[in-house]
């Protein structure tokens, strides 16, 4: 389980890289982009192919950011990720947040490996002023005792 530090460390970053947007607007990362977006984050979309996803620009890879960022989440298939935790360390990105499903075990140990600050087996929606369903679920983790606890350093 994650430390509610990092959680914490990571959603007080208001500019993110962002990568799994699609250009169709149907999967999860256009749900983040959204979501975000409406809650005050600076999002910079990385997408190797697309110019621009739902008005916002779109940028090849990490290092070809405008400007600095503070962390990135990670919303690809697994088999991406590890990818995309070494294009951040290169970029200097220490803060990555794997949405659940993204993970990949060499991905993790790399970020373990690099001391790169990772929130993992986490839903992002559930920490970033959740609403609604997610506000509940938060409401139910917490009676139940699954949410993340505070670690000694």
């Amino acid at each position: 389980m994650t430390d509610e530090l990092k959680i914490k460390s990571f959603l007080a970053e208001k500019k993110l890289a962002l990568v799994g947007v699609s250009r169709t607007g149907k999967k999860f990362g256009n749900a983040v982009q959204k979501e975000l977006g409406n809650k005050g984050y600076e999002l910079f979309l990385i997408h190797p192919e697309a110019q621009e996803i739902n008005g916002a620009a779109c940028y090849a890879s990490l290092s070809q950011l405008p400007e600095k960022v503070g962390g990135l989440v990670n919303v690809v298939p697994p088999e991406q990720t590890e990818k995309m935790v070494r294009e951040a360390q290169a970029a200097g990105i220490r803060k990555i947040w794997m949405q659940q499903g993204s993970e990949s075990l060499d991905a993790i140990q790399f970020c373990k490996e690099n001391d790169m600050e990772l929130v993992h087996g986490e839903c992002i929606f559930m920490f970033a002023q959740p609403q609604g369903f997610h506000k509940f679920h938060h409401w139910v983790w917490g009676l139940l005792g699954k949410l993340p606890k505070r670690h000694a350093s």
